[in-house]
């Protein structure tokens, strides 16, 4: 029996960044863990995630797995500073906002325009209205942010991480992006020949 062909990996820096209760933590625990807590702590300075994903080659393309590095910053003011750190390098950007909050959406929109100034040309950016369990005290309209990540090259989804509604598309979507855009070799992206431990995953998390 012939030994299966080992897939590219593809090590990713991911950062997400957002407004303190936007619940950026609760994506990426919900990502990595399948866990979701209801009483989150606040992230201080930023926890560190890694978690793997493996994309198959649609269109005739190659799989790989992406590896994740995913630096969660804390959304207090008097961390911002800290902040350039995290994107600094970073391959991929999350920038998350609570639909219920108009505030929370506002500072989304000041983390995109200090990513497009700062961040990697190259960078991977989404924009995600957080929070769709919440619908009845929607303040932030998902067409007008769809059509501002539109305008500003970003692509936008709605998550819930509550009910755990298209967390696993995020990371996969920007899984796909990282892929395509792989033959760029942009920063923040370290490519790996051979297979992942075992089943493909690590899990590891701090903070």
């Amino acid at each position: 029996m012939m030994a299966p062909t080992p897939s590219t990996v593809i090590q990713a820096k991911l950062v997400l960044l957002g407004d303190l209760g936007a619940g950026k933590t609760s994506i990426v625990v919900r990502f990595a863990k399948g866990l979701y807590y209801e009483c989150q702590e606040s992230t201080i300075g930023a926890a560190f995630f890694s978690q793997a994903l493996p994309v198959s080659g649609a269109g005739g393309g190659e799989d790989a797995t992406v590896r994740f590095d995913i630096w969660d910053t804390a959304g207090q003011e008097r961390y911002h500073s800290l902040a350039p750190m995290y994107y600094r390098g970073a391959a991929a950007a999350v920038v998350v906002y609570d639909i219920t909050s108009t505030d929370s959406y506002t500072r989304a929109k000041r983390w995109v325009d200090e990513l497009q100034r700062q961040g990697n040309p190259h960078l991977v950016m989404a924009l995600v209205g957080n929070k769709v369990d919440l619908e009845k005290k929607r303040n932030v309209g998902t067409q007008e942010a769809l059509e501002y990540a539109e305008r500003n090259g970003l692509f936008f989804m709605e998550t819930s991480a509550k009910t755990a509604q298209n967390v696993g598309e995020l990371f996969y979507e920007l899984a796909e992006r990282l892929v395509k855009v792989r033959p760029n070799h942009p920063t923040g992206m370290v490519l790996h020949e051979g297979q992942p431990g075992v089943g493909g995953r690590w899990f590891c998390c701090s903070g």
